[in-house]
Parts: structure tokens; C-alpha cells; sequence
């Protein structure tokens, strides 16, 4: 029998507890689970590259937003020639490397020296309102859509299906450039530039929801044979309380995916637009329109054609980038 310090030890070691992790032992841990959500999240925070694009795609949405004010700190408004820059005889910039400056972070567009610089700041605002816009539009449209000709069937999925048939077998390139070509520049009350960029949300986002329409409808065809499903048919719910209850959440993450996939096309679609003279009209400035510009003076001036082809390529990389680390973390198969 002990006495002394080692019986009070002995009694306080042998007390119960109330801490069900103590009971278990000292060396056992208890196991926390994840939610989906911290799951994705731990798979995309180990995924470097994907973080990467990330970064990127918020400093351009932030340069966008920003345009205005570092226009003031570091350019020239967007429309002020500065002929002193420009060579008389051959109209190209004065400098090397375009006029690459500390004056002129970017350089001077050949012909009329306006400011490289703040062109790009606000031809990035122009195209990103533009493709995260008309990507919001199409993901809309195709959501609704797709779970309603997924879930109904019948003649409501006929219909829809037959009509995504037709509208990607239609040659959307050729319609968008007859229509904005016979559109008004001031359609809405708005000026030039605000006006054809509804414009353009419109008619990308109206031909790009098929894609993710047969995306949805193919997933809600497997969701609706799920037992969560039946479960709220056997309770009685409505089919607009299963559609926007129990399956939409189910397809977050397939949605959201390609939302981050189909902003890089927009990007591209806006800027071919552009290039062809049927986008953001002049003197507004736009990364297509600077690239079409650039044919003149391209082999006088590289640097013209270089700097907003550049932004493309770096914008389209940065979100396929994010797209695609996103894709793996929302698998659920993934490892």
C-alpha cells in the first residue's frame, strides 16, 4: 500500500474522466473528418501551378478595376497623341523597343504615340466584363436547361436537346459578326464601347451554353436515379425542390469547373471579334483591335503586336491553369 505523494498520484492517474480522448488512451488521437469542401481545398493548395494561375487571374481582375486610377500614376489618358514620340517619315515610335520609356512603362502605339500602357489596362477591363460575363450567361442558361432536360425527359429533353444540336452546329463566328456589324453603337443609351460589350455578353454567352448545357444534363440523368432522389419523391417534394435542392447542389463543382474552362474561349472569341473589326469599336481600346492595328507596322515595330498578344496568351494560360487544378481538386476519384 502506498502513502504519501505517490497515493495521491497514484488516485489522481485512476480518477475517471470526462474526456472520451483520455478513456481511449494517451497515445490515441481522435480522427476529425473533412467536409468535400476542406478536401478540395487541401488538394488545390498543393497544386502549385493551379495556384499560380490563380494569382494571376486576380491581379489582372485587379489591374482591370484598377485602370482608371493607374492611368493617372503611371500613363496617359487612353485617346492623347503624342506626336513627339511618333518618327515623321516612317510613323513609328521614336525609341527602342517601341518607346519603351519611364514615361511610357509599354511604349506608344505607332501612327498617333497614345499611351501602350493604359490601352492594355483598359482593353483587360473591356475583355474581362466581356468573358466572365457572357461565361455567367452561358452557365446560367446551360444549368437551368441541362437539369431540366435531364430531369423531365420526354418531350422537354427532346426539345432542348434538338435545339443545343442546332445552335452547335451553327456557325457562331459567321452570326456574330453579322449581327454586331448591323447593331447600332449607341444601342441601350450607352456609349460605343459600354454598348457593344452587352452586346457581345449576349451573343457569346447565348451560343455557349450548350456546352455546358449537355455537360449538366448528363450528370442530372445519373443524379436522378440516385436514392437521395427517390427518397424526396417517397416525402412528396415538388420537382422544383428536388431540381434546385438535391441535384443542383450535386453539380456545384462540375459547373463551376467549366465556368473557369469556358472564361479562356471567351477571351478569345472577344478578341477575334475584335480583330475582325466587329468588336469593341475605335478609338476604344481592346487587345484584338491593338492586334489588328499591329499588322501595319509589325515588322517596324514588333513590340506593338508583341505586348497585347502576349496578354492574351498570358490571360487564356492563367485561367486554363486554375480551370484545370480546379477540375482535380473537385474530383471526387482523385487520389
Amino acid at each position: 500500500m502506498s502513502i504519501g505523494p505517490e497515493a495521491s498520484i497514484t488516485d489522481e492517474r485512476s480518477a475517471p474522466t470526462d474526456d472520451p480522448a483520455a478513456e481511449r488512451g494517451s497515445g490515441e488521437k481522435a480522427i476529425a473528418g473533412r467536409s468535400l469542401k476542406q478536401i478540395a481545398w487541401r488538394r488545390l493548395k498543393r497544386d502549385k501551378v493551379a495556384l499560380a494561375g490563380a494569382v494571376v487571374v486576380i491581379l489582372l481582375v485587379i489591374l482591370a478595376v484598377l485602370a482608371p486610377v493607374l492611368t493617372r500614376l503611371w500613363g496617359y489618358p487612353i485617346n492623347e497623341f503624342h506626336g513627339d514620340q511618333i518618327d515623321p517619315t516612317i510613323q513609328t515610335p521614336l525609341g527602342a523597343y517601341g518607346g519603351i520609356s519611364k514615361d511610357f512603362l509599354l511604349g506608344v502605339e505607332p501612327g498617333s504615340g497614345r499611351d501602350i500602357f493604359s490601352r492594355i489596362l483598359y482593353g483587360a477591363q473591356t475583355t474581362l466584363v466581356v468573358a466572365i460575363l457572357s461565361a455567367l450567361v452561358s452557365t446560367i442558361l446551360g444549368g437551368l436547361l441541362g437539369l431540366a432536360a435531364g430531369y423531365l425527359g420526354g418531350w422537354v429533353d427532346s426539345v432542348i436537346s434538338r435545339v443545343m444540336d442546332f445552335l452547335l452546329a451553327f456557325p457562331q463566328l459567321l452570326f456574330a459578326i453579322a449581327l454586331v456589324s448591323v447593331l447600332p453603337d449607341d444601342l441601350f443609351g450607352l456609349d460605343g464601347r459600354w454598348s457593344r460589350v452587352i452586346v457581345l455578353i449576349g451573343v457569346i454567352g447565348f451560343f455557349g451554353w450548350p456546352y455546358i448545357g449537355r455537360i449538366v444534363r448528363g450528370q442530372t440523368l445519373s443524379l436522378r436515379e440516385r436514392e437521395f432522389v427517390e427518397a424526396s419523391k417517397s416525402l412528396g417534394a415538388r420537382s422544383g425542390r428536388i431540381l434546385f435542392k438535391e441535384l443542383l447542389p450535386n453539380l456545384a463543382a462540375p459547373i463551376l469547373v467549366y465556368t473557369t474552362l469556358i472564361i479562356p474561349t471567351n477571351i478569345l472569341t472577344d478578341a477575334a471579334l475584335s480583330f475582325l473589326g466587329v468588336g469593341i469599336p475605335p478609338p476604344n481600346p481592346s487587345w484584338g483591335g491593338m492586334l489588328s492595328d499591329a499588322l501595319t507596322y509589325y515588322t517596324f515595330d514588333p513590340m506593338y503586336m508583341i505586348i497585347p498578344g502576349s496578354m492574351i496568351f498570358i490571360t487564356v494560360l492563367a485561367f486554363n491553369l486554375f480551370g484545370d487544378g480546379l477540375r482535380d481538386a473537385l474530383d471526387p476519384k482523385a487520389r
